[in-house]
This record gives C-alpha cells, structure tokens and sequence, in this order.
C-alpha cells in the first residue's frame, strides 16, 4: 500500500478513484503522565510520556485508515493528513485520512 501525503505521485497514473478513506483513534491521558507532565511543566523540557502517546496513536489511526483502503481495493491512499480535536476533558482524537485510489504505472 503506497500512503503519500502528495496529490499526485511521479510516474503513476490514477485508474480509479474509490473515495475517502478515514481512521482514526480517541485516547486519554494516563494519571501518572499528568504527574509526570506537571513536573516537566515547571522544569521544561519534551514531555516524552505525550510524545509516545501521540505516536502511538497516529500509527494506530494510520492503521485503520489503511485497513478501511484495503477493505475496498485500492492500493495507494493519496493526500494523507491527520487532525486532532478534543472529545471531552483529557481526551483526545487523532485522525488520519486520505483519498484512495488505484495506481497503474513504472512503480507500485
């Protein structure tokens, strides 16, 4: 599965076009995170706790948006983003999704 965040791809040639494909992912801070992200807060620095969470959830929204392109036969997900929004307080959604279609050309 080709995944790109660009319209178009070099070379490739779009056959078919199956629409949008979506994933996404709701996650809530950990208790000891914020103990941990306050202490980080006064004395600054990355709040690698977040950071891993963050990842992970972009990996696991990424994730079910390819499962979603696969289920309908595609094999590039082209202009890929993701977004964030709050869902309630200490949660959060990260989503990730793009536009599938079928490929032809020199390289898949």
């Amino acid at each position: 599965m080709l995944i790109s965040n660009m319209e178009i791809i070099p070379g490739q040639t779009i056959e078919k076009h199956l629409g949008l494909v979506q994933g996404s992912t709701v996650r809530a801070k950990h208790v000891g995170r914020d103990i941990m992200a306050g202490f980080k807060n006064i004395l600054g620095g990355e709040l690698v706790s977040y950071t891993e969470l963050m990842t992970e959830a972009r990996e696991e929204a990424k994730e079910r948006m390819i499962a979603q392109a696969e289920s309908i036969g595609t094999n590039a997900i082209l202009n890929v983003r993701f977004a964030t929004s709050s869902v309630a307080q200490g949660a959060a959604e990260l989503f990730a999704y793009g536009t599938a279609v079928v490929l032809s050309g020199s390289e898949q």
